[in-house]
């Protein structure tokens, strides 16, 4: 079995997706899921087509050259010729807000913008301006992002999964701005420490927050990429493996 994708969703739990020889299999990461997997040989995820997995086994990870997805718009500044379908549907350009005082401007599909700003696992977001294509999005979005950012590592979010935005730099940032809604997500995580980085699929799920699956192992609470799960094999049962302990263990 292999771990190739994960999903995240507006209402219940996000997924890991598994493919093996009964085909593909959602894993739920319901908060008080006990998973006991460990982490094997890594290589190519492959593709995706609906339910349908066709594998690929060369090295590279997650994705071989041949299954990289190059996304047209990824640095697109709106000098373009709305290369894609997607392009000419209505956009929202919005603020996102990750604690303490991690800022980024975005833009989506209008009907997408909740759902993009929980897959980015945002804290707090403030959609600005509704627009009629990417392009007009993509253009406002670059002048924006001259002094707020366009983008947000993923240990930026994991240094705050236990931490709250900064209210007053918040509202500094949107003094600029007359926005259209704002919005505040709870992610329901109830970390009072910031779990440790670590990549393993073993424990109680906590909870996830965008693309980062919280478990807890032990006396200890780790903070995982999903992403770097995609592609490697999956063992039963848990590992023999030691893995770092948090500095509460030992309270």
């Amino acid at each position: 079995m292999q771990v190739v994708g994960y999903e995240t969703a507006l209402d219940g739990p996000a997924v890991l997706l598994l493919s093996g020889s009964d085909g593909l299999v959602r894993e739920p990461l319901d908060p008080g899921r006990d998973l006991a997997y460990t982490l094997e040989r890594r290589h190519c995820a492959g593709v995706l087509d609906g339910d349908t997995h066709r594998a690929c086994d060369r090295s590279d990870a997650p994705y071989c050259e041949a299954h990289t997805d190059r996304w047209p718009c990824a640095r697109c500044t709106g000098e373009c010729s709305l290369p894609l379908e997607s392009c000419r549907e209505e956009h929202a350009v919005y603020l996102a807000a990750f604690a303490p005082a991690t800022f980024k401007v975005g833009v989506t599909r209008s009907w997408r913008l909740e759902r993009r700003l929980r897959e980015q696992g945002a804290d707090r977001a403030a959609h600005l301006r509704t627009v009629a294509d990417g392009r007009v999005a993509r253009r406002i979005e670059a002048d924006i992002a001259r002094d707020a950012g366009d983008r947000v590592r993923v240990p930026s979010k994991v240094d705050g999964l236990h931490r709250s935005v900064d209210a007053d730099a918040w509202r500094d940032l949107l003094d600029g701005f007359d926005p259209v809604a704002t919005d505040e997500f709870d992610y329901g995580l109830d970390l009072t420490d910031r779990p440790m980085a670590e990549t393993l699929l073993s424990g109680t799920v906590r909870g996830t927050k965008g693309r980062v699956l919280v478990l807890d192992n032990g006396e200890s609470t780790y903070a995982v990429d999903m992403r770097d799960l995609v592609g490697h094999e999956l063992g039963e049962g848990a590992p023999d493996r030691e893995i770092q302990s948090s500095l509460g263990a030992f309270g």
